[in-house]
C-alpha cells in the first residue's frame, strides 16, 4: 500500500491514501447496542436480547469478515471462480450484518405508540391508516416462510412508502430498491426463547417498543 501526493488549491500538499488500502484496513465491526440488554422487558427478553446481539449478529460480522478477506484474496488473484462462490457467504453474512444493524436502532425502551409529522402523514397516505399499515406489516411479516424480514422502506422512484419482506438475511435495499426504514426480524432466533414458536404474539409484542423517532429520522434522511 501506498501514498499519494495530493495537491489542492487551498491548501499544501497532502498524503491521501488510494480507496483500495483504505478499505483492505477496515473489518466490520459489531455495534453496540444503544440500551441495555433488559431494556426492551417486558416485550423482548433479556436473554433473547443478548444471544441475538452478542452471538448471530457477532457471527455475521465474523463470518463477513473471512468472506471479504478470501474475495480480496482471489481479486487478487483474478481467480473468478472463487470470487463468485464466495458471493452467497457476502450476501448472507453481509446482510445479516445490515440487518441487525439497523434492526437495534429501530427498537427502544422508549419506544411504542405512533409516528408523528411527515413520516405519519405518508403512512396515511400509502396506506389508508396507521392501524391499517400496522395491520399489513404484521400480516406480512407472520408469513414469512421460514426465516426472513418484513420491512417498511422508501420506494425513492415513486416517492412512497411499501411494504415488503425478504427471506433470510437478503438485505432490503440490495433485493428490492427499497430504503429501509424498519425491519422487523422473523427469524426463530429473535422470539423463540420467549414466544416459543407463536411468531404473531411476539409480533404484537414487538410494537411497544419500535423506536418512531429513528424511522422518522431515516424517512427524512433518504427524502433529501
Amino acid at each position: 500500500c501506498f501514498l499519494v501526493l495530493f495537491f489542492s488549491s487551498r491548501s499544501s500538499a497532502k498524503l491521501v491514501a488510494p480507496l483500495g488500502c483504505l478499505v483492505s484496513r477496515l473489518k466490520h465491526t459489531l455495534p453496540d447496542l444503544p440500551y441495555d440488554y433488559a431494556a426492551l422487558e417486558p416485550h423482548i427478553n433479556a436473554e433473547i436480547m443478548q444471544l441475538h446481539h452478542s452471538k448471530h449478529h457477532a457471527a455475521y460480522v465474523n463470518n463477513l469478515n473471512v468472506a471479504e478477506e478470501k474475495y480480496k484474496e482471489a481479486l487478487a488473484k483474478g481467480d473468478v471462480t472463487t470470487q463468485v462462490s464466495l458471493q452467497p457467504a457476502l450476501k448472507f453474512n453481509g446482510g445479516g450484518h445490515i440487518n441487525h444493524t439497523i434492526f437495534w436502532t429501530n427498537l427502544s425502551p422508549n419506544g411504542g405508540g405512533e409516528p408523528k409529522g411527515e413520516l405519519m402523514e405518508a403512512i396515511k397516505r400509502d396506506f389508508g391508516s396507521f392501524a391499517n399499515f400496522k395491520e399489513k406489516l404484521t400480516a406480512l411479516s407472520v408469513g414469512v416462510q421460514g426465516s426472513g424480514w418484513g420491512w417498511l422502506g422508501y420506494n425513492k422512484e415513486q416517492g412512497r412508502l411499501q411494504i415488503a419482506a425478504c427471506a433470510n438475511q437478503d438485505p432490503l435495499q440490495g433485493t428490492t430498491g427499497l430504503i429501509p426504514l424498519l425491519g422487523i426480524d422473523v427469524w426463530e432466533h429473535a422470539y423463540y426463547l420467549q414466544y416459543k414458536n407463536v411468531r404473531p404474539d411476539y409480533l404484537k409484542a414487538i410494537w411497544n417498543v419500535i423506536n418512531w423517532e429513528n424511522v422518522s429520522s431515516r424517512y427524512a434522511a433518504c427524502k433529501k
